[in-house]
This record gives C-alpha cells, structure tokens and sequence, in this order.
C-alpha cells in the first residue's frame, strides 16, 4: 500500500496546519502498520512530496504565496518515484526536488519553533499586510 504524505508531515504548518497535522498522521499511520504487518508480506510505503504541479494550490487559494507561485515538481515523476520505492519496499520515500530533501531532513534537526517561521514564510497569504 502506498500512502501519499508529504514533507509538510516534517513540521507545523502555520498557515496549513489542519493540512500538515493531516500528513503527519499519515506519516505515523502508515509506519505504525507497517510494523504490525511485518511479517505478513504486506507492503507499505510513505509517498513525502512536496510542491507538485497540481491544482493543489489553486484549491487551496494559495496562487498568491511563495510556494504557489513557485517552480513544482512533475506529478508523473512523484508517482513513479513512489511507485518504485513501494515496489522496493521503503518504507518511506521523500521525492521531487534538491530543495524538499534538505527541508525534510532540516525538519528533523530544527526546533519546531525554527520550521514553523520557515513555513510560514512559504505558505503566507498575505505577507505584505503584515
């Protein structure tokens, strides 16, 4: 089974935090049952994207912050990659870009004080009114 996370599981979401809450559940989901499972054959992967070319972030009335605006990944990409991470057996598998794997792995270092200030700065609907 392949669950789609994203890196925004890694740390508060200000400005999305039902959203990040959300992927982190599935993140702690995912590797819990993965554990039970163990030893039945089951396979269970964690998909941790980050900006990805969808309409995501229209949805989301997010066009106007920095990550809307900003340069996505291939969603063909995003799903080969995790495909093949689940054919392989990760159990978790960050994609996409140079960038989402530093914030992944900068997440797990930083003070959750540190990750939330970075994502507000990313997901801000209104930076300059502030």
């Amino acid at each position: 089974m392949l669950f789609t996370s994203s890196i925004a599981a890694t740390m508060p979401g200000t400005f999305n935090s039902v959203y990040n809450a959300s992927k982190a559940f599935i993140q702690s989901f995912s590797q819990a049952v993965r554990n039970e499972l163990k030893d039945t054959g089951v396979t269970i992967t964690a998909l941790m994207p980050g900006a990805t070319e969808t309409n995501f972030f229209h949805r989301a009335g997010m066009d106007d912050t920095k990550v809307g605006r900003s340069e996505k990944d291939d969603p063909a990409d995003v799903a080969k990659t995790g495909f093949e991470a689940l054919m392989s057996g990760e159990d978790h598998v960050v994609v996409g870009s140079f960038k989402n794997k530093v914030q992944a792995t900068m997440a797990h270092v930083l003070p959750d004080t540190v990750t939330a200030e970075m994502h507000r700065k990313q997901a801000d609907p209104a930076p300059d009114k502030r």
